[in-house]
């Protein structure tokens, strides 16, 4: 699919290349409320998305803003919202509904400090744990997280893609640094796009929650040729009414729990970068991956064998990677821009194979390289 990008080089922030990422991937509605530091994103959207043949509204909170963007999507549309730690809160009953309702939608969080309203204008990293479980009960999520411009444009396309591959929320985790980040990018002329699977079988034998064997129903646009069913946030049979027998309570919730299980190896990303003979790493994610990544070759212009494993990824976890990293290093260093989420979970996947030296940052300024250098050669002076 063509990008509509008259000029593939250009400068620009994170966001507004998150914001053309969704019209590069087919994006027909937005629903938001402005909210520092994503309303670059609605800015975007507001001007280019009708020039494009898709909405763009304002609603009246971020509760609205969600459950539009799930009605839009389900009448066929590719659908998208924007916002920020408070709004994020916000959105999460509406989130849980789509999970359980299996209603693709791209949502993105431009992480601010926190918590409550926190810090409007500075970086944080402490959403990451809420996105994949902010909202109630056993559920399904993908999350990605780009660390630069040129990626927030990636994976936001590669969000659509997902979303509609697997009829699910996906949430795309900027930060406040990377989304008002400035940078020469190019971009591409062309993307790879995803359409949901459509119905295989009429309207009146149409199971809109069919036990799939690749755990994805096939997805009908709800009112176009004669297609209607019921959608709700209550446990449902494959006719989508609400049921209260257990054996269909658990093949739906064993089903759409398991699809990123079962489709694992398409869904987690990860850029590796002299992991293969390094015997200390550092893992980093979203815009301490910047600072990572220049630590990391200063370290090894010193002789280091430091090695830097950033996961595009987020949700699912890669484990299975981190668990051979372990497996390899002495030590992985995980600093964030929060009290130690991701480096619970690295320790968790590491089992125990090589120590967690977690290094959090929580006073609204970004790590910067040196602090991370510091600690790869305190670690490098104690093997």
């Amino acid at each position: 699919m063509s990008t509509g990008l008259v000029t593939p080089v250009r400068v620009m922030s994170g966001n507004e290349a998150c914001a053309l990422g969704a019209i590069a991937a087919g994006i027909r509605f937005f629903a938001g409320y402005p909210i520092t530091p994503s309303s670059e994103i609605a800015e975007e959207l507001a001007e280019r998305l009708p020039l494009q043949g898709g909405v763009f509204i304002q609603m009246e909170d971020e509760i609205a803003a969600m459950g539009a963007i799930i009605g839009a999507s389900l009448t066929g549309a590719k659908v998208m919202t924007a916002t920020s730690g408070p709004g994020f809160s916000l959105k999460q009953e509406n989130i849980g509904f789509a999970c359980m309702a299996e209603v693709p939608c791209v949502v993105v969080n431009v992480q601010r400090g926190g918590p409550s309203t926190g810090l409007p204008t500075m970086p944080a990293q402490g959403d990451v744990m809420q996105a994949r479980w902010g909202t109630h009960g056993d559920h399904d999520i993908i999350a990605v997280a780009p660390f630069s411009v040129a990626e927030s444009f990636d994976l936001t396309v590669r969000a659509f893609n997902l979303a509609e591959k697997y009829r699910t929320p996906v949430i795309v985790l900027l930060d406040e640094t990377v989304g008002h980040t400035t940078e020469k990018v190019r971009l591409p002329e062309t993307v790879e796009t995803v359409d949901r699977i459509g119905p295989d079988a009429p309207p009146d034998k149409y199971l809109p929650y069919r036990h799939a064997e690749s755990g994805v129903p096939p997805m009908a646009s709800f009112g176009t040729g004669g297609y209607r069913f019921h959608v709700t946030g209550l446990a449902h049979d494959e006719t989508g009414f609400p049921t209260n027998n257990p054996v269909e309570i658990d093949k739906l919730n064993r089903r759409i729990n398991a699809k990123t299980t079962l489709h694992r190896d398409d869904i987690v990303d990860f850029d590796a970068i002299h992991c293969d003979d390094a015997e200390l790493a550092v893992f980093a994610y979203g815009s301490t991956a910047r600072s990572a990544r220049q630590a990391v070759l200063e370290a090894r212009g010193k002789g280091i064998p430091v090695g830097l494993f950033r996961p595009k990824t987020l949700w699912p976890f890669p484990d299975r990677e981190v668990r051979e990293l372990g497996e390899r290093v002495e030590v992985i260093i995980v600093p964030e821009m929060n009290l130690g989420q991701m480096a619970h979970e690295v320790e968790w996947a590491a089992r125990g194979g090589c120590r967690t030296v977690p290094f959090g940052r929580v006073d609204g300024q970004q790590i910067r390289p040196t602090q991370i250098l510091e600690l790869i050669e305190k670690e490098a002076r104690s093997r």
